[in-house]
């Protein structure tokens, strides 16, 4: 009989997802390699449209009661998750991409003389904000959230790592090293995140968690 295969989630995974991967006899081992939290803040000095790149800043947001006064504004924002999350609060969401280079793109080329403000978290990259700011686009930032790494030492061996941004990589690699496991990541920034240290890197077609597992399930799938 096959061994199993035994991968390592570097955030915890809901018991939905945990299901698909046991479907195909895929063992999970898994920690949460970042923690976030909401950060005080004003909604105050607000421009005309929002910009968010998580669902962990519009969490923060939605937590303000002063929230319901933004609700009149267009949303530009980065992930399909989050564009779920806004529209379902009530956002009016004019556009989403699944990269922050290609939102800023969208700003840049069709609405670079409307004013942003950007709803961002302490570990967030320049992309945006500087190709928004080199636009020469009116843009403020506002820090509502606050991502922490939380490394810990994993003693099991795994065939494969999972990882969903470049901060719970830094993190993993506090306290672990990268041998020959294939590395799973969840886009083209954490991937990037890995550039001089792995080439055994398997990026997912959608930077969602579900392709993130598609692409494990597909790669182990012929070996067992």
């Amino acid at each position: 009989m096959a061994k199993s295969i035994q991968i390592l989630s570097t955030k915890v995974l809901s018991s939905i997802q945990k299901q698909e991967l046991q479907k195909a006899n895929i063992d999970v081992v898994e920690a949460n390699f970042i923690e976030t939290q909401n950060t005080p803040f004003k909604i105050q000095d607000i421009n005309e449209n929002l910009i968010f790149t998580s669902q962990n800043a519009v969490h923060s947001i939605l937590s303000d009661p002063k929230s319901e006064e933004l609700k009149s504004k267009n949303v530009f924002c980065v992930g399909l998750k989050t564009k779920i999350l806004l529209s379902e609060s009530g956002f009016n969401v004019v556009a989403y991409t699944g990269y922050a280079a290609d939102l800023a793109e969208i700003i840049t080329l069709i609405y670079a003389n409307e004013s942003y403000t950007f709803f961002s978290g302490n570990l967030r990259r320049e992309t945006l904000p500087k190709a928004l700011k080199d636009a020469g686009i009116k843009l403020n930032e506002i820090k509502v959230y606050e991502t922490t790494l939380t490394p810990q030492k994993i003693n099991s061996a795994v065939d494969g790592i999972l990882f969903y941004s470049p901060s719970g990589i830094e993190s993993y690699l506090k306290e672990n090293t990268i041998k020959n496991e294939i590395c799973f990541c969840i886009g083209d920034t954490t991937a990037e995140a890995l550039e001089n240290i792995t080439k055994n890197i398997i990026i997912a077609d959608q930077p969602t968690v579900e392709d993130v597992l598609e692409d494990v399930i597909a790669e182990y799938s012929n070996k067992l």
